[in-house]
């Protein structure tokens, strides 16, 4: 039995632990700037909800995480791929497809997502690591990540342990090497502690702290990039948030939302009363009507004639504009995520035209067809490491043709406007432009071959001029 997927205990590590200490402790340079480092800490706080502008009068929409969670959920819907050629590795390889929407939403969050398979002593397993929890060391011409630093690290008793992975692949020879720290985990500081050994931890215990492998193709993991562009660092390898263009927006858009929370607080109806009116209390309160206390306000006063003054405070409330500029806010957020208007904002308050609409709907496609296009290659990587690994271990695995052993199958169904696109197909149909049996096969997902076992006899369909006249929608 296939062991189950291993995850990297996820956080914020840049905070943790000191770039240039692990740069020092293992002779390198990383390929990572604090403008980056910064960047990915505060993507990470976004998606946590705790942006650093979140105080007593700000709180926060939640709109990082419904970006990252509607781009995971379109990019992976009916998601379906598998190793044809070879069971075992297939069935580790599902594991990874059934958590694989998940995870897609952490790397449409944070810029990217490590796929990295190890010898488990027995199988093969596939840790996931997030972008906060590596660092790129080396990169080639195109932009590939050969050299990283992957990092965890474990809570034993009243210690931390800290352990650095670092891989490097040159001209085929594979380097890794495995260092462990320990510390108490009441110092709250940076810093990795003192070195350790392995077997500190279990579950490194069987780890080697230095190993070579030749013959290699392609580093031991692969990494999915969210595909837009780094503005941030132009020369970084590492991929950007999916809402890295709209952080200044979605700040706007959460200070608007407080405003208005404060405007339905503020504007709550309320009855200001004279303290006259109520029976003081030994703690100095006043009795209220039973289950009503919050509607009353008391005040130590009373009118010019003696008189106990009560008066009810009901002004008009604001909400309308201050939503008509909140959607004005979310509508920007979406342009410069990438994303149909309506995924946020509510389309219905701003007319648009059926040209508008179009043009949305295509941008959201564009964003979704390249992420999965990213993906899609980042498991196809995945997938031959696997092999290597299979075969360095003498496991039973066959050779795979990545190209023809692998299928995937990405639909687009809640995507693309289907409807249109099977009427326009029926329209050419019946003007004797397109076969028939393709448009069945499209309508109702079946083969051309299937398609046509649908259709009508000859006889039947001749009896009027098209076989799709009498055919409901």
């Amino acid at each position: 039995m296939f062991s189950k997927l291993k995850k990297m205990i996820k956080g914020v590590v840049y905070n943790m632990l000191n770039r240039i200490d692990i740069a020092k402790e293992l002779n390198i340079e990383i390929a990572m700037n604090d403008n980056m480092a910064n960047a990915i800490n505060l993507w990470s706080n976004m998606y946590n909800n705790s942006p650093p502008w979140i105080n007593d009068e700000v709180v926060p929409l939640g709109i990082p995480g419904a970006i990252a969670n509607e781009l995971a959920r379109l990019t992976t819907i009916e998601f379906k791929s598998e190793i044809n050629n070879n069971e075992g590795l297939n069935e580790i390889y599902q594991e990874l497809i059934d958590v694989l929407r998940i995870n897609t939403e952490y790397a449409c969050a944070k810029g990217g997502l490590i796929f990295k398979p190890y010898f488990n002593g027995k199988n093969i397993e596939i840790d996931l690591i997030h972008q906060d929890n590596f660092l790129p060391i080396s990169y080639n011409a195109i932009g590939e990540i050969t050299a990283a630093v992957f990092l965890e690290y474990k809570i034993i008793g009243d210690k931390k342990y800290t352990r650095l992975e670092y891989h490097d692949f040159k001209e085929g020879n594979y380097t890794i090497k495995n260092i462990a720290y320990v510390k108490s985990n009441l110092v709250k500081d940076n810093s990795l502690g003192k070195r350790t050994i392995l077997a500190s931890v279990p579950e490194w215990s069987q780890l080697q702290e230095e190993i070579t492998i030749n013959n290699i193709t392609r580093p031991l993991f692969s990494y999915f990039k969210i595909p837009q562009a780094n503005a941030i660092d132009v020369n970084s390898p590492l991929g950007v948030s999916c809402y890295a263009k709209a952080s200044d927006l979605i700040k706007e858009a959460d200070k608007q939302y407080s405003r208005i929370l404060w405007e339905y607080e503020a504007t709550e109806i309320a009855i200001n009363a004279s303290e006259s009116l109520f029976v003081r209390k030994e703690d100095g309160t006043y009795e209220l009507p039973k289950g009503k206390e919050r509607l009353y306000r008391v005040f130590p006063w009373e009118d010019r004639e003696g008189k106990r003054n009560l008066d009810t405070f009901s002004p008009d409330i604001r909400d309308s504009n201050l939503f008509n500029g909140l959607n004005n806010i979310l509508r920007k957020v979406e342009f410069n995520c990438g994303l149909a208007y309506g995924t946020l904002s509510d389309i219905n308050d701003v007319s648009k035209t059926a040209t508008e609409i179009k043009t949305s709907r295509q941008r959201s496609y564009s964003t979704v067809k390249d992420i999965q296009k990213s993906l899609e290659k980042a498991l196809k990587d995945l997938i031959v490491s696997m092999n290597d690994l299979a075969t360095l271990y003498k496991l039973n695995v066959s050779p795979i043709d990545i190209d023809k052993d692998v299928s995937f199958d990405w639909d687009d169904s809640l995507v693309l406007d289907k409807d249109s696109e099977l009427e326009s197909m029926r329209n050419d149909v019946a003007a004797g432009i397109l076969r028939p049996e393709i448009y069945l096969a499209k309508k109702y997902g079946v083969s051309e071959e299937e398609a046509l076992k649908m259709m009508p006899d000859i006889e039947d369909s001749i009896k009027t001029k098209s076989p799709f006249d009498n055919l409901e929608e």
